[in-house]
């Protein structure tokens, strides 16, 4: 069986990292499984790579989608693992408890998930699940504890609120002038988080996921 640096040295030969991993002993998992490893985008050489693929250049709907699934069902087929994905799925895979049981992942002051690495620009293409423990690294330290926290003011029409997601109120702004910014750029309040601008995300892989958000 492949340790974690093995799997994570083919996860990255498709611009995709190992963003967290969960263990049976801390918190269940589906029948089967010892251990779940989460699948995220590489950073910024993640669009380079994806906008090469014909999932990409068909134009046929959900390309990424599609690409996840025929990439991370290959690496759970290479890896003797088996591929969960954050979408396609009734119920939906519990992908939001998954990372907060990782310790890599934290609820963010806006309540979206936040990443050691890669901020608020986290997003999980799968996961592969493993029949045997695999040796995890320890829970890393929350990112926002030391923060000035400038998500919390960043959005532009105060859509993220104690209450939760004004999603209406999200989708009116970028109808208007003033919203092509986040449109074009990705959500003001992801740009906003200090780790997200460590981290860097090409625009246009931003503006990808905005036009699916709001077509």
């Amino acid at each position: 069986m492949p340790g974690l640096a093995q799997i994570e040295r083919q996860v990255q030969r498709h611009a995709l990292t190992i963003a967290g991993g969960v263990q049976k002993t801390t918190r269940p998992l589906p029948d089967g499984l010892e251990t779940l490893l989460m699948i995220a985008p590489d950073g910024p050489r993640f669009w380079a790579h994806f906008t090469q693929s014909p999932e990409y250049r068909d134009g046929q709907p959900d390309p990424m989608d599609r690409w996840s699934v025929r990439v991370i069902d290959a690496l759970a087929h290479e890896l003797g693992a088996r591929a969960f994905y954050p979408f396609g799925a009734r119920p939906p895979h519990p992908f939001f408890t998954w990372a907060l049981a990782s310790g890599q992942a934290r609820s963010s002051p806006v309540q979206w998930l936040i990443h050691d690495r890669q901020g608020l620009w986290l997003s999980f293409r799968g996961a592969l699940g493993f029949a045997v423990a695999i040796d995890l690294p320890a829970a890393t330290p929350a990112p926002c504890d030391p923060c000035t926290r400038p998500c919390v003011s960043a959005c532009p029409v105060g859509a993220l609120t104690d209450q939760g997601y004004d999603i209406p109120a999200c989708h009116a702004f970028l109808d208007t002038p003033a919203g092509a910014d986040c449109m074009n750029n990705g959500c003001a309040v992801r740009r906003a988080c200090p780790v997200s601008q460590a981290f860097g995300r090409d625009p246009e892989q931003s503006a990808f996921h905005m036009r699916h958000f709001h077509p």
